[in-house]
């Protein structure tokens, strides 16, 4: 008979997933993912089931890698009217199975998981096409994402100086006094003169313009995964060397690139690969739609440490 999956919470997942240990892995799944057929990937189109008249939904994401060995599905559950109420609007879990034996080894609550996979591929994408002497960090939005991109673009570069804006100029400051940074009271200000740029934000309409941005600077667009959103303006889109994590999902559902029509210069595995130019010298954009099997093999990761460390 089978052992049971492994449970694993989100407070085991922050005590095992380092940022360090996990960009390596991303990036070589980003690679994988941009060979092709070549690359061993098999990542189905993502699926919003809408739970009807209630405004939220269920997002199922699946991939498989052969060369990393790792298999996993994730399910997102968001119902907004839990808002006004004491339960949780977002659930995220992830199932992980062994691809040796199809055998489901953990159940991981992967709210964490998704927040630093999804970091992770920023600093893979800042990597190749930030300016090598970076030293202004911008965050827009200060949640959960803004702070895993602070972890992880810190990996990559030797920032001198963050600047966080919010909305609410209160949040900006909370903020900017648990990662020391300075708290902005617009965007404008966050942005100008910054080498990096993220946007981590739930908005509908564009934060950052085209203006505000210094030229050579690196833009990881992060929120605005849907079609009617965005986070940057038409012009800063068209203006920019756009690359994806997935040009087909990009295309297909990132609002700054359809609302914008910007062309898609390539995807970061294609820097990783060697197969596409990265412009370092020219204002970039890393559009994140965030890839299934960054899911897979963070998931991979966390259970293989987990083992490691608690036995089991």
């Amino acid at each position: 008979m089978a052992s049971l999956p492994k449970y694993i919470t989100s407070e085991c997942v922050r005590r095992v997933l380092k940022m360090e240990d996990l960009i390596p892995v991303v990036e070589t799944a980003m690679a994988n993912f941009s060979k092709g057929k070549e690359g061993g990937v098999v990542q189905p189109p993502r699926q919003f089931l809408p739970y009807q008249d209630n405004g939220g939904y269920l997002l199922l994401m699946a991939a498989s890698s052969n060369k990393d060995r790792a298999v996993s599905t994730k399910l997102v559950s968001r119902f907004f009217q839990n808002g006004d109420t004491d339960k949780v609007v977002r659930q995220d879990i992830v199932i992980y199975t062994d691809p040796t034996d199809g055998l489901i080894k953990a159940i991981m609550d992967a709210e964490d998981l998704s927040l630093m996979r999804t970091a992770a591929a920023s600093a893979v994408a800042s990597k190749f096409l930030a300016p090598k002497d970076s030293k202004i960090l911008c965050l827009l939005g200060c949640g959960g994402m803004a702070k895993a991109h602070h972890t992880a673009l810190n990996c990559i570069y030797d920032f001198k100086q963050t600047r966080v804006w919010s909305r609410t100029f209160a949040n900006a400051q909370r903020f900017a006094s648990e990662i020391k940074a300075e708290a902005c009271e617009s965007a404008e200000h966050a942005a100008k003169d910054a080498d990096v740029i993220v946007t981590a934000t739930w908005t509908t309409t564009p934060i950052l313009q085209y203006q505000w941005v210094k030229p050579g600077a690196h833009i990881n667009c992060i929120g605005a995964v849907r079609p009617n959103k965005q986070e940057l303006s038409t012009e800063l889109m068209q203006s920019a060397i756009v690359y994806a994590d997935s040009k087909a999902s990009a295309m297909a559902e990132s609002g700054d690139v359809i609302i914008s029509k910007a062309e898609i210069h390539g995807e970061i595995g294609d820097l990783v690969n060697g197969t596409v130019e990265a412009h370092r010298d020219k204002t970039t954009v890393f559009k994140s739609q965030g890839m299934a099997i960054e899911d897979a093999v963070t998931a991979k990761l966390v259970y293989e440490k987990y083992m490691e460390l608690d036995g089991l």
